[in-house]
């Protein structure tokens, strides 16, 4: 066939098509049901309109049900909202309406900024236009022609945005029905695909282009979804989200606080910051039983070490500077590495040591826009269990499946059994040669497969393309939650730049200078957030070997109090953390006021049990009472009290 393309498709088999063919036209040739359920089509991957004529290549045609058409859902949801917004409120102009994760958003110009009570009839004008089933249709217009029509508009925004359009890069409108905007597409056929499982979320104040200098525009963001069921999952996940939230509880259970003197540091309270400690203690020991050393570098350090390391010119913005009087420039450090190769180089090292593994509870500052800040989850000042590996070549791959087995046993440990790891490789911006990035990326590749296939596929593996350091490639550990939240936490960074910037070396067994493999290891990553994700996944209610109060003592009348301090103490001997509560109140009124405040176990006592030498346990979130010796209640909770890892030992 002259002029003709070949297609390959799923099944496996291939077919000619005249040239021009649009994607439409193909999946009508394969069953009219196909192309009145077809969305969009995929050449080699790539998603594109039906509309488009189609190219040599492996064809697959889109529907509803394919994971890839919810941006399309949620791409084309948005220009509904933009048309509904402008329908609805003439003048208002509109700006960029990108998909986001579990949704979309889109940026509005207006004298009077919309507010929440106007997405219930916003929502409405979209079903409405969405009923109307108009076909998005595309046209490419020249760089004049779309300037003139949006600057006749009064679409100012609109006109600065073809402005910032490459020259030679096509101007592609969206037209559904007789609204249209400029976008890159691709879309569904017609608003009609979007459906009705969608939801108007929030507004929000957001500067044009993100510059605080640029005028402030009204952020409309919603959800859009394949069907209800998916709709009400997600609407049921943030109210879920919300009750979890750990800033609330961390106030209800009097764990920390944050304050305006202090943007993106905590305020540790007492109870939180015994949790802070059961944390770092229980890494401390973990570190211990794989063989670390602690380590502890400065917090404060000469700004040429760390343009030696390459953090000043590639994270100068992320970091807190100062100069002294006698003109010396300083950085508060945001991470350890180059400390710890600074303790890794005094001295000579001969291969016999190696590998060297390095752990430091370090204490780093890292400048974050006020407006990323977000409790425990996002910081200026945070806890890194920061750990580096300096290992031969040849000790790589072992290391890393060790620091692997690490990080997984931890998580377990926590109450995490789904994980997720990632090989994110070489971004665009980086140090090193090619030839060092290969290296590294090919071991890790190996290894990532290996741990794929000892887990027997309980562990899901990808790649991030391009989001590796600047340094090296990594492994980005992910694990979810009990809502089914996704939180990327460790991290293994295989360096070979590093070691070499600062001249770090050990003597091999040919008496030869060689440099080491340097490899970042974190587990919680900040210990911080971690914290905020462990109050998030257990709603507060700690397991008891983690809570920060684990059980209190309360009793019914005063002369109980007595036996009640002698409960608490043969706790307190066994090593858990006890609070009393001998106040004059009811005890349901007790029960109900440390239940708000999540203590796992509550102790009644009343004058029968002080005869008896029992007690009344109350666990939280359960109705039942059970009434035990006061030694088997003991020996209960000190057996439940033990951390998993010393259960172990």
């Amino acid at each position: 066939m002259a002029n003709a393309i070949s297609l390959r498709f799923p099944d496996g088999s291939s077919r000619e098509f005249p040239a021009e063919t649009t994607g439409r036209a193909v999946a009508e040739g394969i069953s009219k049901s196909l192309a009145k359920k077809a969305v969009a089509i995929a050449i080699d991957g790539e998603v594109m309109d039906l509309s488009d004529p189609v190219h040599d290549g492996a064809i697959e045609i889109l529907t509803r049900d394919d994971p890839r058409a919810l941006e399309l859902i949620r791409h084309d949801a948005a220009h509904v909202m933009a048309e509904a917004v402008q329908e609805l409120y003439p003048g208002t102009q509109v700006t960029i309406g990108p998909v986001i994760e579990n949704g979309f958003y889109y940026d509005f110009a207006r004298n009077e900024p919309f507010t929440p009570e106007d997405l219930p009839r916003i929502e409405k004008k979209m079903r409405e236009i969405i009923a109307r089933n108009k076909p998005f249709t595309k046209e490419v217009w020249s760089r004049d022609k779309a300037r003139k029509t949006f600057a006749d508009m009064g679409e100012a925004y609109k006109v600065e945005l073809v402005d910032a359009i490459p020259e030679g890069d096509d101007l592609k409108i969206y037209n559904q029905g007789d609204w249209f905007d400029l976008c890159r597409g691709p879309h569904m056929a017609s608003t009609g695909q979007i459906g009705t499982a969608f939801k108007l979320m929030k507004v929000a104040g957001a500067y044009w282009r993100g510059d605080a200098n640029n005028p402030m525009l009204t952020r409309i963001y919603g959800t859009a979804w394949a069907d209800q069921k998916q709709l009400d999952a997600y609407v049921h996940m943030l109210e879920e989200a919300e009750k979890r939230d750990h800033r609330r509880l961390g106030r209800e259970m009097d764990l920390f606080h944050f304050q305006e003197e202090g943007p993106g540091v905590v305020f540790w309270h007492a109870k939180g910051w015994r949790m802070f400690q059961k944390l770092v203690n229980y890494m401390r020991r973990r570190l211990d039983e794989h063989g670390y050393d602690e380590v502890n570098a400065p917090q404060i350090l000469d700004k040429t070490l760390w343009e030696t390391s390459g953090h000043w010119g590639w994270y100068r913005e992320n970091m807190f500077a100062t100069e002294t009087v006698d003109d010396r420039v300083f950085a508060i450090k945001p991470m350890n590495c180059p400390g710890h190769v600074q303790i890794f180089k005094h001295g000579l090292r001969s291969y016999r040591e190696l590998p060297v593994k390095l752990a430091e509870f370090g204490s780093v500052h890292r400048y974050e826009p006020s407006g990323a800040l977000h409790g425990l989850m996002r910081v200026r000042g945070f806890t890194q269990d920061d750990a580096h590996v300096f290992c031969t070549e040849d000790q790589l791959a072992s290391e890393c499946l060790r620091i692997n087995d690490l990080i997984l046993s931890t998580y377990s440990d926590f109450g995490f059994d789904e994980f997720t790891v990632k090989l994110a490789t070489r971004p665009e911006k980086r140090v090193g040669t090619d030839e060092m990035w290969d290296h590294a990326e090919d071991v890790l590749s190996t290894i990532l497969k290996q741990i794929e296939a000892d887990s027997g596929g309980r562990i899901k593996t990808g790649i991030n393309p391009g989001e590796g350091t600047f340094y090296g490639p990594k492994f980005e550990y992910t694990l979810r939650d009990a809502i089914g939240r996704e939180w990327q936490c460790g991290t293994t960074q295989v360096d070979f730049n590093l070691p070499e910037r600062f001249g770090a070396f050990y003597i091999d067994k040919d008496s030869e200078k060689k440099q080491p493999v340097m490899v970042h290891r974190a587990i919680c990553g900040s210990m911080e957030r971690f914290l905020g994700i462990l109050i998030e996944n257990h709603a507060g209610n700690m397991p008891l070997w983690f809570a920060p109060v684990q059980v209190v003592v309360a009793t019914i009348t005063s002369d109980a109090d007595d036996y009640g301090r002698k409960v608490a103490a043969s706790l307190k001997k066994v090593g858990l953390t006890v609070e009393t509560d001998f106040r004059n109140e009811k005890i349901n009124y007790k029960v109900r006021e440390h239940s708000l405040t999540k203590v796992p176990v509550i102790l009644v006592c009343g004058r029968r049990e002080a005869e008896e030498g029992t007690v009344n346990m109350r666990r939280l979130g359960s109705r039942d009472q059970m009434s035990m010796t006061l030694d088997e209640a003991v020996s209960m909770l000190s057996d439940e009290a033990t951390p998993p890892d010393l259960q172990r030992a």
